[in-house]
């Protein structure tokens, strides 16, 4: 079984307060654990209109398979309208 994790750096431009930071990034959240079947939080960022750092983890059979699905949740990430990708940390444990 491999366990990866993935740190993700996100800039909200639209977000004007917490509230809009909140709204749309429940959205997002929401989203990644229903397509990917991920565990998300927040970890960085709590505080801030316009920027969050997300965690990510999810379970594999192989490395192959994490690393397929962990890229397909990055570019998941960047096609979505409203924020800006800034930076993505992936690791790899067995």
């Amino acid at each position: 079984m491999i366990l990866a994790s993935s740190r993700i750096t996100l800039h909200f431009p639209e977000a004007h307060s917490l509230k809009d930071k909140r709204r749309l990034l429940q959205g997002l959240i929401r989203k990644l654990r229903e397509r990917h079947n991920v565990s998300v939080v927040e970890l960085d960022g709590r505080d801030l209109w316009q920027r969050a750092v997300l965690g990510v983890a999810l379970a594999a059979r192989e490395r192959l398979e994490a690393e397929t699905r962990m890229e397909r949740l990055r570019r998941d990430v960047e096609e979505i309208t409203g924020l800006k990708y800034i930076d993505f940390e992936a690791q790899y444990h067995s």
